[in-house]
């Protein structure tokens, strides 16, 4: 475990980078919720406060006082154990409490934890702070991808940083990786945080298989959308067809053709897309179909995790070919922290690495990452197997 000056210093640095991540946002831009995926910047900074407040003060600190009674109804996300919640889809709805109420609310808390850490010595507090501080930074990279919808869904496309960097090119050429047949080790192994879904380290076997040194660029996905990828139902999955058909997708996310040119917006305003930089914002149906069309395939989670160390990776969130399960002797912890991951092992798609968008000390080799089969609005891409 983490000492615990070192860990106050963990939590306040975490609390301090949430807000650095809204610094550029108008009042007008913390509210707005275009679809049900994304939630308001000011929704992500009370319920990363309320999480702190539910689970740690309001349990080791005896004379604590919430700071507003409303607030657990407000910021509670799915945690059915600790009661009602405003329906996920009216995050947006919400012009009350204001912006300021709300940082006055994390202001408040910070303060309140600070002291807390300062007086009190205990393990089990120190654990669940971790995985608090952990949650929180899970919801910066929340933050800055919903940030980026609702700034890439306003007409003006305004831009949100000018120094941002979501795509650097891999210089490297393309080589296939040859991964030798055997028994491999998978899951978290050393003393380091991680969640319980990586928990479970157990043996697989693989046969051969080769994977890609990088990942899929822009231009090699634009070579699929003009040999007619987006119409070749033999490349979809039929659930992946009638999404491309029922939604009209002929391209990713943000891509906009603008007199015969690929554009597409990124947190720095619309721009040219640059064939050699690193395709993002995909979901698992156009990486399926893409591999399809390679005649590869997406790498499993096990396949990704034994050959990780011979790669460079960190800039996208990659789909895999795994279905989002429990390891062998996973257990759900006891109350409402037992809802954190086990609950949603059903009906997802596990990602592997990590993205430009997520804060540093949160990313490991064993990180397993889930999301639904049609959602693309965070930084995914893929890299091929074979």
């Amino acid at each position: 475990m983490i000492l615990t000056h070192t860990l106050l210093d963990f939590f306040i640095e975490t609390r301090k980078h949430t807000e650095t991540i809204c610094f550029p946002l108008e009042t007008e831009d913390y509210v707005v919720q275009p679809i049900v995926d994304v939630s308001p910047p000011k929704w992500h900074l009370g319920h990363t406060t309320w999480f702190f407040e539910e689970f740690i003060l309001k349990v080791y600190q005896p004379d604590y006082k919430v700071f507003n009674a409303d607030f657990s109804f407000v910021f509670n996300s799915y945690y059915e154990t600790v009661g009602k919640r405003v329906v996920r889809a009216d995050r947006g709805n919400m012009s009350r409490p204001s912006v300021q109420e709300v940082y006055d609310y994390r202001k408040y808390v910070t303060s309140a934890l600070t002291e807390l850490l300062s007086e009190v010595q205990n393990t089990t507090l120190h654990e669940v702070l971790e995985i608090g501080i952990h949650h929180e930074k899970q919801h910066q990279e929340l933050l800055l991808t919903d940030i980026k919808y609702v700034l890439g869904n306003n007409p003006l496309l305004p831009k949100y940083s000018d120094t941002f960097q979501e795509h650097v090119p891999e210089k490297h050429a393309h080589e296939w990786i040859s991964i030798t047949e055997g028994i491999y080790e998978i899951g978290h192994a050393n003393e380091g945080f991680c969640y319980d879904n990586e928990l479970g380290r157990h043996k697989v076997y693989l046969n051969d298989y080769s994977i890609a040194n990088r990942l899929v660029t822009n231009g090699e996905f634009i070579a699929f959308i003009e040999a007619g990828g987006y119409q070749r139902f033999e490349l979809w999955h039929a659930e992946g067809w009638d999404w491309v058909n029922n939604e009209a997708i002929s391209a990713p996310l943000y891509w906009h053709k603008i007199d015969g040119e690929w554009h597409h917006y990124t947190l720095n305003g619309l721009r040219e897309i640059a064939l050699n930089e690193p395709l993002t914002h995909i979901s698992y149906f156009e990486a399926f179909a893409y591999a399809q069309w390679k005649d590869c395939r997406l790498p499993t989670e096990f396949e990704w995790e034994a050959a990780q160390h011979l790669f460079s990776w960190g800039q996208r969130w990659e789909w895999t070919e795994s279905a989002y399960l429990p390891y062998p002797n996973y257990k759900k912890a006891d109350g409402a922290l037992g809802e954190y991951n086990g609950k949603f092992m059903v009906n997802q798609k596990v990602l592997r690495g990590s993205s430009v968008a997520t804060p540093n000390s949160h990313s490991r080799p064993t990180y397993r990452n889930f999301f639904q089969t049609n959602l693309r609005w965070q930084f995914t891409g893929l890299r091929l197997a074979k």
